[in-house]
């Protein structure tokens, strides 16, 4: 099993760019949603390949809430460091309720991590719970590759030893982690979090999810 990383086992189903977005709005920081994406990639764009591997997942999201307040010109370095609080706090939060299903489903496939980061993911892994429940982590800044890239998601089976008939994707984002799996012939579950109605699946015979803790009446 390979899972993302960022809206998926830190988060039900909701990417980085719109969660830091909610918190520069709860902070009074009004902008329109596509405003803040090219802000966010901005800041996004400069972490892949220049932070350290050791950096900490707090570290990382630091830089990236200055990153982002410089490109939003909000002078103001006390917001963004309670920005980043609050995104690990509740980062942390849900991770540990993934690293529980994890554990579970340790027992039974071998697990791990496919995710466009900045270079840094085992650490931050570690940080979050994760990293001893899983067999694999791929970052995209070492290998040169984004998602959908097919070529992430063969490094990541290969590792394993896995055939990606065998294999299933779960993640948050039909253009990265579903088309990417579905490129490679890998089953794929998708992470809508709260979304409502609930879509229908990216392919037939796959399933869609509100939460990693879902998995268990799926796969257990």
């Amino acid at each position: 099993m390979l899972f993302d990383l960022g809206g998926t086992l830190d988060a039900p189903g909701i990417p980085w760019k719109d969660r830091l977005f909610r918190l520069y709005r709860a902070e009074g920081v009004v902008l329109a949603g596509n405003e803040f994406d090219a802000f966010f990639y901005r800041a996004d764009d400069a972490l892949v390949g220049a932070v350290p591997r050791g950096l900490s997942l707090r570290d990382t999201v630091q830089r990236l809430a200055d990153g982002v307040s410089a490109a939003l010109k909000v002078d103001d370095a006390e917001l963004a460091s309670r920005v980043a609080t609050q995104f690990v706090d509740r980062a942390t939060i849900c991770a540990r309720a993934s690293a529980r299903v994890l554990a579970d489903l340790a027992g039974r496939y071998r697990l791990g991590v496919v995710s466009n980061f900045y270079g840094n993911l085992a650490t931050v892994c570690n940080d979050l719970g994760l990293r001893p429940h899983l067999n694999v982590m791929v970052d995209s800044t070492d290998l040169g590759w984004t998602k959908p890239d097919p070529r992430l998601f063969r490094h990541a089976l290969d590792a394993l030893g896995v055939d990606p008939a065998r294999a299933v994707f779960v993640g948050d984002s039909l253009s990265r982690d579903m088309a990417g799996a579905r490129a490679v012939g890998m089953a794929h579950i998708w992470l809508v979090g709260d979304a409502a109605p609930l879509p229908d699946p990216c392919c037939p015979g796959d399933h869609v999810i509100r939460a990693v803790e879902d998995l268990r009446a799926i796969l257990l």
